[in-house]
């Protein structure tokens, strides 16, 4: 039975038509799958069916100053009940959130994302090759034992000042480059590699693409698969400084096509490996910076010129971007997220994800309507306004009037046009503001202090 049939008993109280701001990319066909595919669709009747908890899971990361209960009600996602409080009870919400579980919102990101992203990577190609990056990153959880117990965190280290005062969730994304829409997401415990959430990534990488990756990627057992795994799949990293190969033959000025050779304990964990692979050696440097080198599967030096490769490379850099944005702009630089379980961490995680697709895909819109690349649309204004729009929605239950105020907002975006990025910019990485000098306050050890 489809979800919307088994939900019709509550059409006189539900107002669904209010999320057609909220939703207007997230087809409502996909919410009723993910519900059916993962089965959590019900027939019961409650103050807060599945398909509303998952806006509500949405909410919470676009709404990261407000209180859970202030989301349902901003969002006028609770059913009235006769004789009752329209206020939702925090414990009502944290039921609601544990009946869906995480499994719906993995389900809609990964179908929305990879419609979305791979959608926009095949429509800006470089070379005939769709791009993507792919780059880690971590995010604090609250510091309950079932969290800690299960993500982990940083370990004491040499310096003997003891573990991490947050349990850290270790991230993996894959991005389209030139509109920063995510792909795909792979995360867990911190103390798994980066790299094994990265190759988990793999096989949402579709053929004929290019991968920019940081050089801590720069190993047989994750470049390999990603090559031999697919059709026509490239990658573009920067070398070590401790890299090692062999020069078969010179393809041009400071460009070489070379060998390199798979470590004997990467092929002992891992025999599918070849004990060798080849890779090209590009050369460059920027000015006020050292010389560098470029390693890339991209052997056919006619086909992808040394020069345009070098300047792709920096485009790298937007994944940091991406990144940034979402630490930053949306979880308002508090990486500490809400939940105290890790299976409420997974969902509101994949909710993080899912609304920044939201977010981006709709500044994908407004580039084009303008003629822009998407990343000269201010994601920082764009956020705003649209957070704004989706609670004025709520408020005035208003249909027929949300198209001319979704163009009074993409006309306010549009004021927000970001200038084209200066390529020839020296910033050395550095940092303004210090850490506090206070000592840190870590997990207790079992002893009490004098």
């Amino acid at each position: 039975m489809r979800l919307e049939a088994a939900l019709a008993c509550t059409s006189a109280f539900a107002k669904p038509e209010r999320f057609d701001v909220f939703a207007k990319h997230l087809d409502r066909d996909w919410v009723e799958e993910a519900l059916l595919a993962t089965g959590t669709a019900t027939l019961r009747r409650r103050r807060l069916p599945a398909d509303q908890v998952v806006w509500l899971v949405v909410g919470m990361a676009l709404m990261r100053d407000r209180p859970i209960t202030d989301v349902v009600r901003q969002l006028d996602l609770a059913l009235p009940e006769r004789g009752t409080s329209l206020t939702v009870a925090r414990s009502s919400v944290h039921q609601a959130r544990a009946r869906l579980g995480t499994a719906p919102l993995e389900w809609l990101f990964l179908r929305s994302g990879g419609q979305w992203a791979h959608a926009s990577a095949d429509r800006q190609r470089w070379r005939g090759l769709a791009l993507y990056s792919v780059d880690g990153s971590t995010l604090r959880t609250p510091d309950s034992e079932s969290n800690r117990a299960y993500f982990g965190g940083q370990s004491a280290g040499a310096n003997g000042r003891g573990p991490s005062g947050y349990p850290q969730v270790r991230l993996a994304v894959l991005m389209a480059v030139r509109s920063h829409l995510l792909a795909g997401a792979s995360f867990g415990p911190y103390g798994v590699d980066e790299r094994t959430y990265a190759t988990d990534l793999w096989p949402f990488v579709p053929d004929d693409s290019l991968v920019l990756l940081d050089r801590g990627y720069l190993q047989a057992n994750v470049l390999v698969p990603l090559v031999t795994k697919g059709t026509n799949r490239h990658w573009l990293t920067r070398a070590k400084s401790t890299s090692k190969w062999k020069v078969i033959k010179k393809l041009g000025p400071g460009d070489m096509l070379i060998e390199m050779t798979v470590s004997k304990e990467a092929r002992r964990q891992d025999p599918s490996l070849p004990h060798t692979f080849q890779a090209r050696a590009i050369n460059y440097q920027r000015k006020g910076y050292t010389a560098q080198t470029l390693l890339t599967s991209m052997i056919d030096a006619k086909r992808f010129p040394a020069a345009e490769t070098r300047a792709l490379y920096h485009e790298r850099w937007e994944i940091e971007l991406g990144y940034d944005e979402i630490k930053t702009e949306m979880l308002l630089r508090e990486e500490t997220i809400r939940s105290k379980s890790p299976d409420g961490v997974a969902q509101e995680l994949w909710g993080i994800l899912l609304a920044y697709n939201l977010i981006r895909l709709e500044m994908e819109k407004i580039a084009d309507e303008i003629k822009v690349d998407p990343i000269r649309v201010s994601f920082v204004e764009s956020l705003r306004y649209i957070v704004e729009e989706w609670g004025w929605a709520t408020i005035t239950g208003s249909p027929g009037a949300i198209p001319r105020h979704l163009g009074d907002m993409r006309d306010k975006i549009r004021r927000f046009l970001l200038p084209p990025r200066r390529t020839d910019r020296i910033y050395p990485r550095a940092v303004k503001v210090k850490m506090s000098n206070y000592d840190l306050k870590r997990p207790p050890t079992g002893r009490r202090p004098k």
